[in-house]
């Protein structure tokens, strides 16, 4: 899926996107020939997503924007999910909630979903402030796309149609509208490629076009999410809702060859987890994926995700707890191998050398949307994988840890990348795979999108299990319980990439895990 001017046919093209399906590419590229940056561009493709793989991801969710503007650091808008409950007394905690377990869904899923699973959504605060600082074209341009895809209808892709075929029916069996949006009469999901309307989306992505997020966080929508929330156990209050910022950090570097790649800082997890495998990689592979780095990437996932367990996922100080991964992998060198929902992503560059990367989540979803809107709510605080204390023991304004790492990366010679995934835990070993193939190991970008890949996974009682794509051959010296899938299993991550080469050429690679799309505008 690798995409160039030449290629496609544009004529002097401006930016190069790659979005998790065609809808969302086109309508980064619409929005870069009109003079957007490729923060435009991104946020764009990323709204298209958010409205047309439902169940995936959704504009109820939070995000992560790390941008690299030409001259400048790098850095990251933090728009994810907080812990809500501000003003709430104890009692009102770990009510309005249900399990649903799924065997078929990634190789057997469990999750908390319903209204106490909710957390307050920030990614229309990141994405609103992504585009104060970088935008080019005004913020309802960039809003557009999604609203006429919303209102005309979409068709369903087959990730979607996947995850709502196998979670869907439980998960939605309390939402009248959202599964009237999605299941025929007789209970069955739309096929792949059948039209989708989301009642109510529409006017409500006008509303968000002319008043920015304030449509979600005041006035009658949000007095409609509290009441709503308040009647069935949730823990958003207006307080939340007013008290809810984005921070913008500065992105945590790590150079792999030539290439500086900056990535989600701490307090986020999936950043200094990738910046840590990486480093650990040191060079590998130098010529393709032998065997000896095989045996060693296992051990780089061994390493790094025991560390994760034992000291990220449960530290009371994320962001020094990340901090200290980061100082100690790279002051301990290879000694420190010796150590013991859902989301989508959308990569864009511009020819004025802008790089953008946007990782969206709304975790498994809630099965519960804000009446009256066809906004579809997250239940990040029911990800277990991401709440390892248990169900609602963070602070209310809290940030929930996260996996998602969206990255950019130069240069010397003036050529930039963007790239991210989605994939819960595959986040990163997806990214560290691709990322090392592509900056030192002889693969082109979309070679290096393509080619099989390997997850090592940790339940919760320390057992591992390695997952392998089935055109993958594993040494024999490598003795773990083996999880096979099909070539260009889904489970496996989408990553999307987008670069501009140092001569200026617009390159961009997609993932056909997720049915990737690129496109340039």
């Amino acid at each position: 899926m690798q995409s160039t001017a030449a290629a496609d046919g544009v004529r002097d093209p401006r930016v190069v996107v790659a979005a998790p399906n065609n809808l969302a590419a086109q309508a980064g590229a619409r929005v870069g020939a009109e003079g957007g940056s490729a923060v435009d561009a991104a946020l764009a493709a990323m709204l298209v997503t958010a409205v047309n793989e439902p169940g995936i991801v959704s504009i109820g969710g939070g995000a992560f924007v790390t941008i690299a503007p030409p001259g400048e650091a790098p850095v990251t808008v933090d728009g994810y999910v907080e812990m809500p409950g501000r003003g709430l007394p104890p009692q009102a905690f770990r009510r309005g909630t249900r399990e649903l377990h799924n065997a078929e869904y990634a190789g057997g899923t469990s999750m908390t979903i319903g209204h106490g699973a909710v957390g307050t959504p920030g990614l229309l605060r990141a994405f609103e402030e992504a585009h104060r600082r970088y935008g080019h074209v005004p913020w309802r341009v960039v809003v557009e796309p999604a609203i006429e895809i919303t209102r005309s209808g979409f068709p369903l892709g087959a990730a979607a149609n996947y995850y709502l075929g196998t979670i869907g029916p439980e998960l939605l069996a309390h939402d009248a509208d959202a599964r009237a949006a999605v299941f025929d009469e007789h209970g069955v999901v739309h096929p792949v490629g059948a039209t989708v309307v989301v009642p109510n989306l529409a006017d409500f992505l006008e509303r968000i076009a002319a008043e920015g997020s304030d449509a979600l966080f005041r006035g009658d929508v949000a007095r409609t999410l509290v009441g709503d929330m308040a009647a069935n156990g949730g823990l958003i209050t207006q307080a939340d809702l007013d008290a809810y910022a984005t921070v913008v950090r500065p992105s945590a570097t790590v150079q792999v060859a030539d290439w500086t790649i900056a990535t989600n800082p701490p307090p986020a997890i999936g950043g200094p987890v990738l910046a840590a495998m990486l480093i650990l990689m040191d060079g590998h592979p130098a010529d393709k994926w032998s065997d000896d780095d095989l045996v060693r990437w296992v051990a780089v996932q061994r390493a790094v995700l025991r560390h994760r367990a034992a000291e990220l996922d449960v530290a009371t100080d994320r962001a020094q707890a990340g901090q200290a991964l980061l100082d100690g992998v790279l002051a301990g060198g290879q000694k420190w191998l010796g150590v013991a929902p859902s989301t989508a992503h959308v990569s864009v560059v511009d020819t004025d050398g802008f790089a953008c990367s946007v990782t969206a989540s709304s975790g498994y979803g809630a099965g519960v949307s804000i009446p009256g809107t066809g906004v579809w709510l997250n239940n990040c605080l029911g990800e277990h994988e991401l709440n390892r204390t248990g169900l609602h023991t963070l602070a209310p304004g809290e940030r929930l840890a996260s996996n998602m790492a969206p990255s950019v990366a130069r240069r010397p010679d003036g050529a930039v990348l963007a790239i991210g995934s989605p994939g819960a835990d595959r986040i990163t070993t997806a990214l560290a795979q691709v990322l090392a193939s592509f900056a030192h190991g002889g693969y082109d970008l979309q070679q290096a999108i393509d080619r099989p890949r390997v997850h090592l996974s940790r339940g919760p009682d320390g057992s591992e299990v390695l997952h392998q794509e089935d055109d993958v051959v594993l040494p024999p010296s490598i003795d773990l319980p083996i999880k096979k899938y099909p070539p260009r299993a889904m489970f496996m991550g989408g990553v999307a990439a987008a670069l501009r080469e140092a001569d200026g050429t617009l390159v961009g690679g997609a993932d056909p895990r997720r049915s990737g799309a690129v496109a340039l505008g």
